[in-house]
């Protein structure tokens, strides 16, 4: 889901840039062949206050915004043509790590992440992309992995993340199996 100050606006956009879409109540959802197989609805932005931390705890416990998202992508230059030429995002970096085995582009979207992921030993083909995971982030990661194990989620132990200064911890449970991690200490507080 993402947000827009106007929706018939971007609606008029998307359609320009050949992305058929479909107004939904209050969403404007994109048509899965046009985004290679991910679920896309676009939304018109409402000003709400920012959510409290759960009551008695420590805000520094919470999660506090989404990160990023993860997308696999069997071909990555696909992947660019839509999320920057036709969604308009802003493409970050792009860098291939062999010893990971993976071509990891970052797409910059206020201040969420969009990262897709493609696996380099299968190489390129048509077949259609899917969402793989979900980083949340929390201003003390081990406040947050206590607060979360003491509601009885099943979540690793910190770890230092791929990100320089980073820490990060899986959730196990509660995800609806999507691959989830916690992340914290990237500076963004």
């Amino acid at each position: 889901m993402f947000a827009t100050g106007d929706l018939d606006k971007t609606a008029r956009l998307l359609e320009r840039r050949a992305v058929p879409s479909a107004h939904r109540g209050d969403r404007l959802v994109l048509a899965r062949d046009a985004t290679h197989g991910v679920s896309i609805e676009l939304c018109e932005r409402k000003e709400h206050a920012p959510p409290s931390p759960l009551e008695g705890s420590d805000e520094a416990a919470s999660i506090s915004a989404l990160d990023h998202v993860v997308v696999r992508t069997p071909n990555p230059e696909r992947a660019i043509a839509f999320y920057a030429g036709r969604l308009g995002l802003d493409l970050r970096l792009d860098r291939s790590n062999p010893e990971w085995g993976s071509r990891l582009l970052f797409f910059r979207c206020g201040d969420l992440v969009v990262e897709i992921a493609h696996d380099l030993r299968a190489g390129v083909s048509d077949g259609p992309d899917q969402l793989w995971g979900l980083s949340w982030r929390a201003p003390d990661i081990a406040k947050a992995n206590a607060r979360l194990k003491a509601a009885g989620v099943d979540v690793s132990a910190p770890r230092t993340g791929r990100r320089p200064g980073s820490e990060v911890f899986s959730v196990n449970s509660h995800t609806e199996g999507v691959p989830t991690i916690v992340i914290g200490g990237v500076g963004r507080w």
